[in-house]
């Protein structure tokens, strides 16, 4: 089930860089490559969701890991800015993630 999940982030990851590389759906390729991942990650999550994970954690990973994984594809890879004040706005949605999968572990 977590495999799903873990397809759903790089499906996702994919078609939003490829949502860069579409230039506003103007080039074919990278439009379908946006279609084309958005489609797999929600088919993958739907997957993860009837495997068992609860949709609270799934969701609070596999945004957080999209937003965490962009962020840095971008820096990296883009040359786009990443400030500390950025980076530990990243660090904080990952220990939320984190909180909301303990919390449910360790239930009240």
């Amino acid at each position: 089930m977590y495999l799903w999940l873990a397809l759903a982030i790089a499906a996702e990851v994919t078609g939003t860089l490829s949502l860069r590389a579409a230039e506003g759906f103007s080039r074919l390729g990278p439009s379908l490559l946006v279609v084309l991942g958005y489609g797999v990650a929600f088919f993958a999550l739907s997957k993860a969701l009837s495997g068992g994970v609860p949709v609270g954690i799934a969701y609070g990973i596999w945004a957080a890991a999209g937003v965490a994984a962009i962020a840095i594809i971008g820096a990296v890879f883009l040359s786009e800015p990443l400030s500390w004040v950025q980076v530990g706005g990243i660090g904080l949605v990952i220990a939320g993630v984190l909180a909301l999968e303990l919390g449910g572990t360790h239930g009240a």
